[in-house]
């Protein structure tokens, strides 16, 4: 898995200062970057010759020291090892003879005017969300109060139904039936819609809906963190279900854990209410507060006035 150069190229606004080179055909497949300051002192030990290199104003101080001839004989060697592509900081151009063995050795160059430090943020938070495994889950995902919810549950059991009350009720669309997931970080999932899919709803019944036509612009999105996963399922009897919430149940997606919350499906009870709910009260958790911690220390603490009392 990779990323054709062209789509940094782009993503990033950079000027190309190689147009001979096919950029679709080379791939990115590390999301990090490297300053080549060592490699151009000639210290090739461990070099990541697989990232994105980047020149900023210290290697090109360092540079100005050496003799023409010096300096050439420095690129040919890193313009050797085959980087997926080499970008200036500060608009800095390099001297045509250094772009014609840039081009001879088939390494893209780019320009920007950005400082150092501000192209490695950028070039390094995109690349990790670009190049992040990724999974596809039948599901719906959908923004309530800024909060990602994942539904999840057998077909047919009414999880467009639900995403489509919750529009309805302001919320925001992000996938229906297939939610293509990817792990950015140890903590963060994001989710998103195949692109062919994006912004409509399959309801049994009526058919496609399509969200961003009929509800507005407002009513969709197109990528979302995840934060709870609510399960739905049938209701069962001799099923013992949570009823207080003590203690957060959890799921693994891409070896993170999420919260997860599993609700029984019977007539009457409204779905979206019951995600909205479920939204807000992951919000107040990460805010520190607790229902259903606050009501058993309440019980307790009447508990030992009780016994205090009978003493």
């Amino acid at each position: 898995m990779g990323v054709p150069v062209r789509k940094l190229h782009e993503r990033l606004d950079l000027r190309c200062l190689t147009r001979e080179i096919d950029e679709d055909s080379i791939l990115i497949e590390h999301p990090e970057t490297n300053r080549p300051a060592l490699q151009l002192a000639g210290f090739y030990d461990y070099f990541d010759h697989e990232r994105v290199q980047i020149i900023g104003m210290v290697e090109n101080a360092y540079l100005q020291t050496l003799t023409q001839e010096e300096m050439l004989q420095r690129y040919d060697r890193l313009f050797a090892c085959h980087m997926p592509c080499v970008m200036y900081s500060r608009e800095f151009v390099p001297s045509p003879e250094v772009l014609k063995l840039a081009v001879k050795h088939g390494v893209p160059v780019f320009t920007t005017e950005k400082k150092t430090s501000d192209l490695m943020a950028e070039t390094i938070g995109w690349l990790k969300v670009e190049l992040a495994p990724m999974i596809s889950i039948h599901g719906v995902l959908v923004d309530v109060y800024g909060e990602g919810v994942l539904i999840m549950g057998e077909s047919g059991i009414g999880k467009s139904e639900a995403a489509l009350e919750l529009i309805k009720r302001g919320h925001r669309l992000v996938s229906d039936d297939v939610v293509e997931i990817k792990r950015v970080s140890e903590t963060t999932l994001v989710g998103s819609a195949p692109d062919i899919t994006r912004h409509f709803i399959e309801l049994r019944g009526i058919g496609i809906i399509d969200v961003k036509t009929l509800f507005g612009v407002e009513s969709v999105k197109n990528t979302q963190s995840i934060d709870i996963v609510i399960k739905l399922s049938e209701w069962n009897k001799d099923v013992e279900y949570d009823r207080f919430g003590l203690e957060d149940e959890h799921t693994e997606i891409l070896g993170n854990k999420v919260t997860c919350h599993s609700i029984p499906i019977r007539p009457g009870r409204n779905l979206a209410i019951i995600v909205e709910s479920a939204a807000v009260n992951h919000r107040q958790k990460k805010m520190g507060y607790n229902a259903a911690r606050e009501l058993y220390n309440r019980v307790q603490r009447n508990l030992s006035r009780r016994m205090g009392g009978t003493d």
